[in-house]
């Protein structure tokens, strides 16, 4: 027996028991794990954990009758492939069954090999089918976050729910800071979803004015308004069969939130000047910037409108709870830059490393690819040093004030984090790195009167980090 065939599952339906005992008993002589259910309507209830590979499934049986069940099992099951058990006399319902779907049939009492043969197509087709789907997610999945670049817990967290969220009807929230990839997401999503085919409609509701965002959304008919010559369809019916993807929700004026709540609920919109609602088939996938529960709590965002968002939330890190992503980052962006600007670079300087590290990124990703590109285009090298980046990089805060997260962040990347880019004469990370941790750990255990876990906090690294740090640097703690 091999793994493959333990691997195969069949559900056997039908209402005797001799015959599932002696079906049973030649397909697990085969390698198959068999399940057995004595009616259409148990097999039903048992599909959620029975998983089944194949079903095999008795057209005439008390209660729902085959071509019944098997009208059911398309709908809750549609890649498992179903062969048909049939007495002689009812072969034209089989071949009507085959035109409902079924993938095959047998002829009571059935031959060994030829059951065998049969059910063992049967699995071979619903492999490949299953396969091609995942190949087809696989392809999208590569293609649309080339961009999504990190593998900090919390990014591989990120992808995981782009991953499962993705092939589903969900509205989905992306919430996070400006500049950290919420749309870079949503093409994702997008990509993913079976609705990859259809359009990627995109619409930034920061920067469309209130009075032509409307129109912009739900359209308009000719005559509505001064300037409207002809029909116009709105984004909403442009992303028919595929994703809109709202940006910047939280600028939404509230007269506009009561229309989108409208479209979330009946999935219809009215273009201006229209004499009826216009039918629209769309995935919905918001992004926001603003905390939408606060908002929500100011009266500034309807709370029915946030529910119905708020269906599944991919919540984006900000660039400083991330920075062992940092290196990753800055070899990605830099390779891109590279190309766009038409240079090439040796490597990184051990200060421009440090400046990088040491900087906290309010702007995120964004803020870091501009800083790269201008030390790219500014860089009279082939290696890039600190003096070409923006001054607020190279002085983020005063030197006496505790370090940023960023600080311990990049020092506890992988040493090899770098070398992508790396300057071919550095081999180990600059001695000025470790003693502005080790300033900054000193510091900070001193404003919280060598409190280990509050200070662990405030560095945004575990105790057990903070333990190792401490023992790294030697640093020892009375009391």
């Amino acid at each position: 027996m091999t793994g493959t065939k333990a691997k195969r599952r069949v559900l056997v339906v039908d209402d005797e028991p001799a015959l599932r005992l002696l079906v049973g008993a030649v397909l697990r002589d085969e390698g198959w794990d068999v399940l057995e259910a004595g009616s259409a309507e148990q097999a039903l209830e048992m599909l959620p954990q029975a998983a089944p590979s194949v079903i095999l499934l008795d057209m005439r049986m008390p209660g729902m009758d085959g071509l019944e069940a098997l009208g059911a099992l398309r709908v809750k099951v549609p890649g498992v492939p179903v062969v048909m058990l049939t007495a002689f006399g009812t072969v034209g319902h089989a071949v009507d069954a085959m035109k409902l779907g079924a993938f095959d049939y047998l002829t009571k009492p059935a031959d060994n090999e030829e059951l065998v043969a049969v059910l063992s197509k049967a699995y071979e087709y619903s492999r490949l089918v299953s396969e091609n789907a995942d190949l087809r997610r696989e392809a999208g999945m590569t293609v649309e976050t080339r961009n999504i670049v990190g593998q900090s817990p919390a990014m591989l967290r990120v992808k995981d729910l782009i991953e499962q969220a993705g092939p589903s009807e969900a509205t989905v929230l992306i919430s996070g800071e400006s500049g950290t990839g919420k749309e870079l997401v949503a093409a994702a999503l997008h990509a993913v979803s079976p609705r990859s085919k259809g359009p990627l409609i995109k619409v930034n509701c920061a920067a469309l004015p209130a009075d032509l965002l409307e129109s912009e959304l739900f359209g308009y008919v000719k005559g509505a308004f001064t300037g409207a010559v002809k029909d116009k369809p709105g984004r909403f019916q442009l992303a028919s069969g595929g994703t809109i993807f709202l940006d910047e929700l939280g600028e939404l004026p509230m007269n506009l939130q009561a229309k989108l709540l409208r479209v979330l609920q009946e999935r219809i919109v009215e273009p201006l000047g229209g004499v009826g609602p216009v039918p629209v088939d769309v995935r919905i996938v918001a992004a926001t910037n603003r905390d939408l529960q606060s908002e929500v709590a100011a009266g500034r965002f309807r709370e029915d409108l946030y529910f119905r968002l708020n269906v599944l939330e991919i919540d984006l890190p900000p660039l400083r709870e991330r920075m062992d992503d940092l290196p990753l980052l800055t070899t990605r962006l830099l390779g891109r830059l590279c190309e766009k600007n038409h240079k090439a670079i040796r490597g990184l300087s051990p200060a421009f490393v440090e400046a990088l590290s040491r900087y906290s990124w309010p702007g995120n990703v964004r803020e870091l690819e501009n800083a790269l590109e201008r030390a790219l285009v500014l860089s009279r090298t082939d290696s890039l040093a600190p003096q070409d980046l923006p001054p607020q990089v190279l002085d983020p805060r005063p030197a006496s004030a505790p370090a940023t997260p960023g600080v311990l962040g990049a020092a506890s990347a992988p040493a090899n984090g770098w070398t992508a880019f790396a300057d071919p004469s550095v081999t180990k990370a600059p001695p000025s790195l470790d003693e502005a941790e080790k300033q900054a750990i000193l510091e900070t255990l001193a404003m919280y009167s060598g409190h280990r876990q509050k200070t662990a906090d405030a560095l945004n690294i575990s105790r057990r980090t903070l333990q190792y740090k401490l023992k790294k640097y030697g640093l020892t703690l009375r009391g």
